[in-house]
C-alpha cells in the first residue's frame, strides 16, 4: 500500500463529527473531486476507506444518498449524483446560488472555526490530494479544476499558519507543500498524526544513513591515504636496503624502518605505539620522512613501481 493510501485510510478513521464539520468536509470533497456541476456530482476513488466513508459523509452533511454506488471492493469506485433535487440540496448546503455563481468558490461561511477548516482540508486531500513516498521526497499537493478555489484555499492555509506554493499543470490548479516539517504539521492538523510521524521517522533514518555514509567515505579516504603513504615509505626503505645505506643509519631510523617493513598496514599512530620506547605520531612521521629524504638523496625514485 502506498503512503498516500495509508494516509487516506488514517484520515477516514477520523470521526465525521458535527454536521457543520461534515458540511465543511463535504465541500472540500466536492471542490476537489472529479466533477461538481449543475448536472452531475462524480467522485472517483481507489481508496476503499474513502469509498466506505463517502455515503455516511453525504448523509450527514447534505442528507442525500448517491444515485450510483459502486458494487464490490476492487478497482476504482465511482459515486454519482444526477438527480436535480439532490444536486440543488447539495448546492444549497454548500452556499451556492446557481443563478448568481457561475464559477466555484470556497464558501468561507462553512469554515467558521478551526475544526471546520481542518475538516475541509481533510475532504480536499481525500478527493484530490496526494503525498509522495517520504523515502523519495517531501511533496504534498491538492489538485482542483477551479481557479478561484485554488487561490482562496491558499488564503485559508495562510490564515492557519501555512505558506503553500501554487502551480498550474495541464489546466488544473495545484496547491502544494515541499517542506517536510510543514507537511507534518498540516497532516497532524487534519487528523493524520501517524502519517506525520512516519515522515519524521523517515527523515531521521535518512539523516542517520547520510551520517554513516559520510563516516564510511571518510574512513575509506583515510585508509587510502594511509596505504599510499605506507607504500611510499616501504619503497624508500627498500631503496636504502638495496644501496646498503640502511645498516649505516642511526639505530632509531633502523628501528623505524624495521617496524614499517613488518607492519605495512598500520597507521602512523599504531606504528608509533610499537616503538621502544613509544614515541609520538609526529616523531615517527619525522623519522619516516627522513628515510624518504635519504632514499631520494641516493638518486633513486621512491614511487611504487608496477610489478
Amino acid at each position: 500500500m502506498s503512503f498516500s493510501s495509508q494516509l487516506k485510510a488514517e484520515l477516514c478513521r477520523t470521526s465525521i463529527g458535527e454536521r457543520s464539520c461534515a458540511v465543511a468536509e463535504g465541500c472540500g470533497v466536492l471542490l476537489y473531486c472529479n466533477a461538481f456541476t449543475a448536472e452531475e456530482i462524480r467522485i472517483v476513488t481507489a481508496s476503499a476507506e474513502f469509498a466506505a466513508r463517502l455515503p455516511k459523509l453525504f448523509k450527514r452533511a447534505f442528507a442525500v444518498g448517491f444515485d450510483e454506488v459502486p458494487e464490490g471492493e476492487s478497482g476504482r469506485a465511482v459515486f454519482r449524483i444526477t438527480d436535480p433535487e439532490k444536486l440543488l440540496q447539495v448546492a444549497d448546503a454548500c452556499g451556492y446560488d446557481r443563478e448568481r455563481h457561475h464559477a466555484h468558490h470556497v464558501n468561507f461561511g462553512v469554515l467558521d472555526d478551526e475544526g471546520c477548516k481542518q475538516a475541509f482540508f481533510r475532504g480536499a486531500l481525500l478527493a484530490g490530494g496526494s503525498v509522495t513516498e517520504p523515502s523519495r521526497s517531501y511533496h504534498l499537493e491538492l489538485v482542483t479544476d477551479h481557479y478561484h478555489v485554488s487561490r482562496e484555499v491558499c488564503a485559508v492555509l495562510q490564515e492557519m499558519g501555512f505558506e503553500p506554493g501554487s502551480a498550474n499543470r495541464n489546466g488544473r490548479y495545484i496547491t502544494y507543500f515541499k517542506n517536510s516539517e510543514v507537511i507534518e504539521d498540516f497532516l497532524t492538523s487534519i487528523g493524520a498524526p501517524v502519517a506525520a510521524m512516519e515522515i519524521m521517522n523517515e527523515k531521521i533514518s535518512k539523516s542517520m544513513r547520510n551520517s554513516v555514509n559520510r563516516l564510511i567515505n571518510c574512513d575509506e579516504a583515510n585508509s587510502d591515504k594511509t596505504v599510499a603513504a605506507a607504500e611510499k615509505q616501504l619503497a624508500a626503505i627498500r631503496t636504502l636496503m638495496d644501496r646498503s645505506v640502511l645498516d649505516n643509519l642511526p639505530e632509531k631510523l633502523q628501528q623505524t624502518a624495521k617496524l614499517r617493513l613488518d607492519n605495512p598496514e598500520l597507521s602512523l599512530s599504531q606504528l608509533a605505539e610499537l616503538c621502544t620506547p613509544p614515541v609520538s605520531k609526529s616523531c615517527l612521521s619525522h623519522r619516516l620522512h627522513r628515510l624518504e629524504t635519504l632514499a631520494a638523496e641516493n638518486g633513486v625514485q621512491t614511487e611504487i613501481q608496477e610489478a
